[in-house]
């Protein structure tokens, strides 16, 4: 698309870049896209498209499609912090607002409570919390023994669908299932790992999005972060579901905009401590 490269990140983590079209203007803030388990960077294609008059950078986490293969040779990180020290790594210390779907919410979240000074906001859609009671038990349980790749074909069949899967490529089909080691990974550390976040510990600015069609899980998830975290707030995107960044990527975008929008507000009016 018009304005942007692929290129790599500290020599690890591949990402599009994506600065201001001609006539337009970078703004103060630097925007950076998490994504899922088990999705790369491309997958915010059309949330970028309406992004276009800012700088942003959407990443494939380390273990994933283009930074699988610039991967330390230890593998994908097992644990979230790992994942988040990505993430401070990418935003470099730029005053930023970080932006995760899904397990990238986690992400998110934990760079925002690291590093505030940097994290101006964060947004956080439909952010996975196993660590909740009552979480679905079927995403509590051990993944001892599971094989990677068949885990991977397994998970996207119930996240994105067997039709979905059926219209990949098997050359799709077999990137994804290379992605196996970095989904189990996550999502082994992140059941076993106990609480690693409290939403009171946020002290940015942080929207929490839900789709108005998703399971009630994810929709309880956002609801219960906004209402923890001391400047949360609810944004539901009515019509979709859990993948909202493809289906509905202008509401998407919109809740990007509110998040820069309290950044800027916190900027001239700082929030009380």
């Amino acid at each position: 698309m018009p304005g942007s490269r692929i290129h790599a990140t500290r020599e690890t983590l591949f990402s599009i870049e994506h600065h201001a079209t001609a006539g337009g203007s970078d703004p103060a803030l630097l925007v950076v896209l998490v994504h899922g388990s088990l999705d790369r960077a491309t997958s915010f294609t059309r949330v970028l498209r309406r992004l276009g008059d800012m700088h942003v950078i959407a990443y494939d986490r380390r273990g994933y499609h283009r930074s699988r293969s610039t991967v330390a040779p230890a593998g994908p990180p097992a644990e979230l912090s790992g994942h988040v020290d990505d993430l401070l790594g990418i935003v470099d210390g730029r005053p930023s607002v970080v932006v995760g779907h899904s397990y990238g919410g986690d992400v998110a979240i934990g760079a925002a409570i690291l590093d505030p000074a940097a994290v101006r906001a964060v947004v956080a859609y439909e952010p996975p919390l196993p660590w909740c009671e009552w979480w679905p038990q079927r995403s509590r349980a051990p993944l001892d023994g599971e094989d990677p790749t068949t885990f991977a074909e397994g998970f996207f069949k119930r996240m994105v669908g067997e039709a979905a899967w059926d219209r990949l490529t098997e050359r799709d089909r077999d990137e994804r299932r290379a992605d196996g080691p970095a989904l189990l990974a996550e999502l082994a550390g992140i059941r076993r790992g106990g609480v690693p976040f409290d939403p009171a510990w946020i002290t940015v600015p942080a929207v929490f999005g839900r789709g108005g069609k998703s399971v009630p899980h994810h929709r309880r998830a956002a609801a219960t972060l906004a209402a923890g975290a001391p400047y949360g707030e609810l944004f539901e995107i009515p019509g979709a579901g859990h993948g909202a960044h493809l289906s509905h990527p202008e509401a998407f975008a919109q809740m990007v905009r509110l998040a820069l929008r309290r950044a800027g507000e916190r900027a001239t009016n700082p929030l009380p401590p």
